[in-house]
C-alpha cells in the first residue's frame, strides 16, 4: 500500500497572500483529492494589491528538493508556474530530465494581471526551447500566447496559429485560453497531439477576483491526471473547476482577489468538438 494514494507536486513561486503559485496549486490538489507536494522556486511578498517582494531560493535548493521528492514518492503528474528568470528555467528543466514525475503541465507564468512582462527575453527562450518539449500539455493566456507564438492574437483563428505554432515548440497539447478575448463567452481552445480540437467556452463572471486562475486550472488538470484520469476528461474537470471557482466567489483583500478552491464543478461548461 506504499505510495498507493494519488501524488501531485508542483514547481513555482510561494505567495504570502494565499491566491496563486503553490499555495493555490496545493489548495486544488487537496479539492480534487491528490496528494499534493511542492518545489518552491521563490518566495514572493504580495498581496491581492500585488507583489511588494520576490526572493528566488538558491540553485542548490531546488535541486535538494527534487532530490527528497525522488527518494520518497511515487508522483503521478507535475506542473510547473511562475519559475522566476531563465537560469531557473533551465534548472528545472535538467532536474525534471533526471527524474520520473509523470506528465508535465506548464503554465508558462509570463504577464501580470495589469499586463506586465514579468520574464526577460532570456526566461522566455528558455520555456519556449527547453522546457515546452518535456510539456505533455501548456496552458498559456491569450498575452502568453502572443509572447511565446511572437504573434499578436486578436480573433479565434489567430488563437489557433498561436496555438500550432506553439505545439511546432515541442508542447504535445495546447489550451491557448480565451478569457483575455472580447468575445461574449469566455472559449478556450484545446489542441491535441493528435490533431482533434476543442473548444471549452463558459459565461463570463463579472468580478474582479481572478487572481490565481492559471495557477488553479493548471493545478486541477494535473490532479486529475495524476489519480489516472485521461487527458481530455482532466481538461475539462480543470475547466468546470476553475468556472465553479471564479463563479462561486469569496471575498478575501482589498485588490484582486482569489478564486474559491472550495467551490463545486460547474455546469456551465460547454464542450465544442471541431
Amino acid at each position: 500500500m506504499v505510495n498507493s494514494t494519488p501524488q501531485v507536486v508542483t514547481i513555482a513561486g510561494s505567495d504570502s497572500g494565499g491566491g496563486a503559485g503553490i499555495q493555490a496549486d496545493l489548495k486544488t490538489f487537496q479539492a480534487r483529492k491528490a496528494f499534493g507536494m511542492s518545489i518552491v522556486v521563490a518566495l514572493t511578498a504580495q498581496n491581492t494589491l500585488g507583489v511588494q517582494s520576490a526572493l528566488p531560493v538558491p540553485l542548490d535548493f531546488i535541486d535538494a528538493q527534487f532530490a527528497s521528492l525522488k527518494a520518497d514518492f511515487k508522483i503521478g503528474a507535475v506542473k510547473t508556474g511562475m519559475l522566476f528568470n531563465g537560469a531557473y528555467v533551465e534548472n528545472v528543466v535538467k532536474n525534471l530530465k533526471e527524474v520520473d514525475f509523470g506528465p508535465l503541465i506548464v503554465d508558462p507564468v509570463m504577464v501580470a494581471k495589469g499586463g506586465h512582462q514579468l520574464l526577460d527575453q532570456d526566461a522566455v527562450d528558455a520555456i519556449r526551447n527547453k522546457l515546452l518539449p518535456l510539456a505533455t500539455l501548456v496552458t498559456p493566456n491569450i498575452p502568453e500566447a502572443e509572447i511565446i507564438a511572437d504573434m499578436t492574437i486578436e480573433s479565434e483563428a489567430d488563437m489557433l496559429a498561436a496555438g500550432l505554432k506553439i505545439q511546432r515548440y515541442g508542447a504535445k497539447n495546447v489550451i491557448v485560453k480565451g478569457g483575455h478575448s472580447k468575445a461574449e463567452r469566455a472559449r478556450d481552445l484545446v489542441l491535441f497531439e493528435n490533431g482533434e480540437q476543442l473548444w471549452l467556452s463558459s459565461p463570463r463572471v463579472n468580478t474582479e477576483n481572478t487572481h490565481g486562475t492559471g495557477d488553479t486550472l493548471s493545478a486541477a488538470i494535473a490532479a486529475e491526471l495524476a489519480k489516472g484520469t485521461d487527458l481530455k476528461d482532466a481538461i475539462i474537470i480543470g475547466k468546470q473547476f476553475i468556472q465553479g471557482a471564479i463563479a462561486d466567489g469569496i471575498d478575501v483583500g482589498h485588490g484582486h482577489g482569489p478564486t474559491n478552491h472550495w467551490a463545486d464543478l460547474s455546469e456551465d461548461v460547454v464542450v465544442e468538438s471541431e
